[in-house]
């Protein structure tokens, strides 16, 4: 997964300014690593976002947060129960 962040990164910022970041994520003590053993696709228009649904399933996360379209399908989907807000739906809750 660090992998995307890098590359996302990496299309925004410079390489020194990418590595900081992400060694930052990597140390942070509010950072949980979540490594998922089950695989719910569950995403199929961009099969390469299951991997955050999977982690936030494997890691009992309250919410994705995202304002990616293909997350809205979870919205549809009854099981497992995995809530998606917007971004700014996030920032006005955090306010």
């Amino acid at each position: 997964m660090l992998q995307e962040y890098e590359e996302l990164l990496l299309r925004f910022y410079s390489p020194e300014i990418t590595f900081d970041t992400l060694e930052m994520l990597l140390k942070s003590p509010n950072i949980i690593q979540s490594i998922p053993y089950y695989k719910w696709k569950l995403i199929t228009a961009d099969p390469d976002d299951n991997k955050f649904v999977d982690c936030a399933l494997n890691s009992g996360a309250d919410y994705i947060v995202t304002n990616d379209k293909h997350f809205n399908v979870l919205k549809t989907i009854p099981f497992p129960p995995i809530k998606v807000i917007d971004i700014d739906t996030f920032k006005e809750m955090i306010a």
